[in-house]
């Protein structure tokens, strides 16, 4: 670390000393006609060309320079010659440093060595960088400062641009795909006065013009089928949700999420679309069906599985679940029972430990039990069961979808159900919505899938720290940042 500050005392007095000799070192404008890329693509031996980027390597050899820039197509060599730019020009090339970013000018070569060059002919310094850049970033050992310092992980980090380049091409593809099925994409607030459509711990903020406290969406579920109650019959959102829980390597506290609502559809139309949506990704990204994601190889050919939740249970488990004393069962099991802990909150624990972990190619669970959800149509067929399923791939959560419940009565008595088995009895009701659907709500299919892990499994990326270009870490101390 003392190398780097003393490296960096030196690059501070090195800028002085450029600016008092007259040199611009954080210049303005500069037309580029082409990318690095662009330019071997059409290569031409003296075609002319202008290009910008950042400097990753620099080797002199006496009256000759050569160099390699990066822009956010690729790499190209650089070729600079005393005879060709004047003592002045080239003495100011040869004083950049690896990390500056330099506008360039000049005619494309063949280097004795095969590789396609650009002979500088006229430059310009468009930015100097101070801070050195790491020769080694995947050696770091603090994995951390890669997602704190997200903008140099990209400058050293190929593999880090990729990946989000593939996170915004799979977004696109999927505006694609629902905008030509008729879907309308719309926007929801992000601050709500009653935090609803998801069972989660909101944030709070407070308005104050208001004079009254709001809370970051957890969910835009309610508002989207406020829509289809207003016509809308097919709506979705790209967007941030918020919840103030925990971080792990698969949630961050703010995330984007896929959320659609079709009317006269139901959830297995909603299967159906999520089969589509994910496999569609899959084979346009990758060319095949079978994807690695760590030390395993997920087969997403369709059909994918699908089991209800009960069924599911007694596979893994071996136990009845609905004739069960489920307290009993779920200790047999080595399950910790916590303080006012509900029945349903122990069949959670025991599929979460029992079963997910064992879900590694796409499966899709249905059929869960009403009091699990309360926004789900009850099946006509089992009352005690709604029409929801949560799909499941590398053993992670990344759909969840509803026949949507429309009978405003209904809805009411859920919520105050939920209330009650949450012990949550002084939480406001969204009145709103259930006034929303005493006007009546067409029967509809909801979706929502997480972008995020999407965007972990088309990536073979092991935490989603690595697909959020800014993740939420915990503050640096005053050593810290000191030390950096």
């Amino acid at each position: 670390m003392a190398h780097l500050k003393e490296e960096f005392a030196e690059r501070v007095k090195k800028i002085q000393e450029q600016k008092s000799a007259g040199h611009t070192l954080y210049g303005g404008r500069f037309k580029t006609d082409g990318t690095t890329q662009g330019l071997k693509d059409e290569y031409v031996e003296g075609k002319q060309g202008a290009i910008a980027g950042r400097l990753m390597a620099i080797r002199a050899h006496g009256k000759s320079i050569f160099a390699d820039i990066k822009d956010a197509a690729g790499r190209l060599q650089l070729y600079a010659n005393f005879n060709v730019l004047g003592e002045e020009q080239f003495t100011f090339f040869k004083s950049l440093d690896i990390g500056d970013i330099v506008g360039v000018r000049g005619s494309l070569l063949m280097s004795r060595t095969g590789e396609i060059t650009l002979k500088v002919e006229s430059f310009a310094l468009l930015a100097k960088n101070i801070r050195p850049l790491p020769e080694k970033w995947h050696g770091l050992r603090d994995i951390e400062t890669r997602y704190r310092r997200r903008y140099v992980d990209l400058i050293v980090n190929d593999e880090a641009r990729a990946v989000f380049k593939t996170r915004s091409t799979i977004i696109k593809r999927v505006r694609d795909m629902l905008t030509d099925k008729g879907f309308l994409e719309v926007e929801t607030p992000m601050m709500q006065p009653i935090p609803g459509g998801a069972k989660a711990e909101p944030f709070i903020t407070h308005h104050n013009a208001l004079h009254t406290d709001l809370y970051l969406r957890v969910a835009p579920e309610l508002y989207l089928k406020k829509l289809l109650v207003g016509g809308l019959e097919k709506v979705f959102e790209i967007g941030k949700n918020f919840r103030n829980e925990g971080l792990s390597i698969r949630h961050n506290p703010e995330f984007t999420m896929l959320e659609l609502y079709q009317s006269y559809a139901d959830y297995n139309d909603m299967m159906n679309l999520t089969e589509e949506i994910v496999t569609t990704l899959v084979k346009e990204l990758h060319g095949t069906t079978t994807l690695p994601f760590g030390e395993v190889t997920i087969n997403y050919k369709e059909p994918w599985k699908r089991s209800s939740f009960y069924e599911i249970l007694k596979e893994h488990t071996g136990v009845e679940w609905r004739k069960a004393d489920i307290v009993k069962e779920a200790k047999k099991l080595g399950i910790e029972i916590k303080k006012d802990c509900t029945e349903v909150d122990i069949l959670d624990e025991v599929f979460d430990e029992k079963v997910q972990p064992h879900l590694t190619d796409p499966t899709f669970v249905t059929d869960y039990p009403v009091i699990m959800t309360p926004l789900a149509k009850r099946k006509e067929d089992d009352p005690d069961l709604v029409y929801r399923f949560e799909l499941f791939i590398a053993n992670m959560e990344i759909a969840n979808a509803y026949s949507e419940l429309n009978d405003p009565l209904e809805q009411r008595d859920r919520f105050e159900m939920q209330r009650e088995a949450l012990n949550e009895k002084d939480k406001e009701i969204d009145n709103d919505f259930l006034m929303a659907l005493e006007y009546g709500m067409p029967s509809a299919g909801g979706l929502g899938i997480g972008i995020d892990r999407l965007v972990m499994l088309l990536t073979n990326s092991h935490s989603i720290r690595d697909v959020v270009l800014f993740p939420q870490l915990k503050p640096e101390t005053r050593e810290e940042i000191d030390e950096s």
